[in-house]
């Protein structure tokens, strides 16, 4: 798997770990989508610690568990990559920037809030992280086209539907897919058991 650094110690790989979370989350505006695509650059095609599907798998799980998905990622990843030491380094690198970064603005927030230039630099953030937010989407959408399967194309396009058309709540969608996604386990586990 680390095709990449292979002469990484525990504790190398841990700092390595660390420093790429704290760096991610550091630098990325727009919330754990965004944190996802960065996260899959960097452990998926720099480090080589991960393999694409495992980071779509985690990506929907990250999505499908209570909490922010930007931490929910940072587990799944940090967990798979060194255990245990992996996901409270990972998890530590994912929280202390906007700890830190909201905690400053708390003590300036009257200030911060009414000033016009702040709020011109956030407009312009937006425009930033909806074309993030486009890559992610694509990016994942490309991984579904890819498997060819008619069944996973045609949910991914029922869940657009949804979502866009209808104005399902998101939490019914992923509930929809994770309940789908089970009886297709379990009906594949038993045509399996049956040959």
């Amino acid at each position: 798997m680390e095709k990449d650094q292979p002469s990484l110690t525990g504790t190398q790989k841990l700092r390595t770990l660390f420093f790429a979370t704290l760096y991610i989350s550091a630098f990325t505006f727009g919330g754990g989508y965004v944190i996802v695509t960065f996260m899959k650059r960097k452990f998926v095609d720099e480090l080589h610690w991960l393999e694409e599907k495992e980071m779509l798998d985690m990506t929907a799980l990250a999505q499908s568990t209570p909490g922010a998905i930007a931490v929910n990622a940072a587990i799944l990843v940090g967990w798979r990559v060194a255990g245990f030491p992996g996901m409270v380094v990972a998890v530590l690198g994912s929280i202390l920037p906007p700890m830190v970064i909201l905690t400053l603005i708390s003590f300036i927030y009257q200030a911060f809030a009414a000033n016009p230039y702040v709020a011109l630099v956030l407009k312009g953030m937006q425009a930033g992280v909806a074309a993030v937010i486009l890559d992610v989407v694509c990016d994942l959408g490309g991984d579904v086209l890819k498997t060819r399967s008619p069944l996973f194309i045609g949910l991914m396009v029922a869940a657009f539907l949804a979502s866009f058309a209808f104005n399902v709540n998101v939490i019914l969608i992923i509930l929809a897919a994770t309940a789908f996604g089970v009886v297709r386990a379990v009906w594949q586990h038993r045509k399996a058991a049956r040959s």
